[in-house]
């Protein structure tokens, strides 16, 4: 009996040992690929160009083919694991049964999750912070503009929102609705796109709404690329106008494009080269949020009067979107806001969540070649 435990201790031993290892060995191989990238000049560029659509065309493919967020689905089971196993611990010291052999073989496990994690995470999403840039690759050089000629952009975008907002469905009480085929048209928005950009043409999966979008709700967020599952993510329960542009935000980051304001202006760009009057209009409303609330700072006399302009209908839908969100303020939302805004500093975006606004600087250069 006693040799039995003995051959059973030396096994589980083994077992815990070679899961270090191959947790050392994988985390150790996702930060040398994360360094070589940020100081290797060209090999981001090289990876996302080359190797990065082949996971989306493969990983992509598999987890769009099921209906659901696997992702999402994938986290309450790493929830509900966690649960069981504190339970299980809390039982195991009540009954002064757990000892070195049990946290080595609990950590361990825990390690090598994390280092699996972490090598996707590098594999999917890390490394292409680190590629030239969709502005640099169509050659949008972004450059100092006056308070001028944003107001002349917002006057621009006011009028896109103003015609448009009259064209699209809305429901008994004047908010826009959409007719349930954005996830379709988001896809053939961005594979048309892709047609005059070529960084942007290859597969994309189907978006997916969250089941549960309360996640998001909380934290403030719209939507979200899962970098372990290649998937585009958005929150079906906010308000309508702004889901055709957050899905095509979230499906630019399946290209590569992590850069949150390039992401935002190929999502704009998107929406505005699609067919879809909802698209448009999703467009046209996002890109005039950001250009106003630029604005505001720069020239508030300048955004009452562009302000003053915008049709009744937007307001309406302006309106509507406030007061959803009003209901999640909060301070899992601040939490959730500084811990975004610290991932997109550590991953090279300075600006931190303010580089969400950047798009404007593109916006203005856009306009201004054109």
């Amino acid at each position: 009996m006693k040799t039995k435990e003995k051959q059973r201790y030396r096994n589980e031993k083994q077992s815990s040992m070679r899961r270090v290892v191959t947790g050392i060995i994988l985390f150790a191989s996702a930060f040398c690929l994360l360094y070589a990238t940020a100081n290797v000049e060209g090999m981001a560029q090289w990876y996302t160009t080359h190797i990065y659509p082949i996971i989306v065309g493969s990983v992509g493919r598999v987890f769009g083919w099921v209906p659901f967020s696997v992702s999402e689905i994938g986290l309450y089971f790493l929830v509900l694991l966690f649960a069981v196993c504190l339970v299980r611990l809390v039982i195991q010291l009540l009954r002064k049964k757990w000892g070195r052999k049990e946290a080595v073989r609990l950590l361990s496990r825990i390690f090598l999750t994390a280092s699996i994690l972490f090598l996707l995470y590098a594999l999917n999403c890390g490394i292409n912070y680190y590629r030239q840039s969709f502005s640099e690759s169509i050659g949008l050089v972004t450059d100092t503009y006056t308070v001028n000629e944003l107001k002349e952009v917002c006057e621009r975008l006011t009028e896109d929102v103003n015609a448009r907002a009259e064209l699209v469905e809305r429901d008994g009480n004047g908010i826009m609705r959409l007719d349930g085929s954005e996830k379709e048209e988001a896809v053939r928005a961005m594979e048309a796109l892709g047609k005059i950009y070529p960084e942007l043409s290859g597969y994309y999966p189907e978006p997916k709404g969250l089941l549960q979008s309360e996640i998001l709700l909380i934290q403030n967020l719209t939507g979200v690329y899962s970098p372990f599952t290649v998937e585009a993510n958005y929150n079906s329960d906010m308000t309508d106008y702004n889901i055709p542009f957050t899905i095509c935000h979230e499906l630019s980051h399946l290209r590569g494009f992590m850069q949150e304001e390039e992401a935002n202006f190929i999502a704009w760009l998107a929406c505005m080269e699609s067919d879809d009057t909802a698209f448009q209009y999703s467009g046209s409303m996002l890109g005039w949020i950001q250009c106003m609330n630029v604005l505001r700072d720069a020239d508030i006399e300048g955004w009452r009067e562009v302000r003053a302009g915008l049709s009744g209908s937007a307001e309406a839908d302006l309106r509507a979107n406030s007061d959803f969100w009003a209901k999640y303020k909060g301070k899992v939302a601040e939490v959730a806001d500084m811990v975004n805004d610290n991932y997109l500093k550590a991953n090279g975006q300075a600006d931190g969540v303010k580089s969400y606004n950047r798009m404007v600087d593109l916006l203005v250069a856009y306009y201004r070649e054109g």
